[in-house]
């Protein structure tokens, strides 16, 4: 288990370093993106890559 200075230090990067989205799909509504997204390995990676080939897509 990590110490406690660990933990202090990975909270204080995280605060500074990053930032958390949250998304709340509906199981009647958004079942077939609920369904994509259990198929792939990587949640967050996939997400990633379809906002990064949007922004690529809109700077052409």
């Amino acid at each position: 288990m990590a110490s406690e200075a660990k933990i202090r230090a990975n909270n204080k990067s995280n605060k500074i370093n990053t930032t958390m989205v949250c998304v709340r799909l509906s199981y009647n509504t958004d079942a077939d993106i609920i369904k994509k997204l259990d198929e792939v390995d990587s949640k967050m990676g996939y997400i990633k890559e379809l906002i990064r080939k949007d922004i690529q897509t809109q700077k052409k």
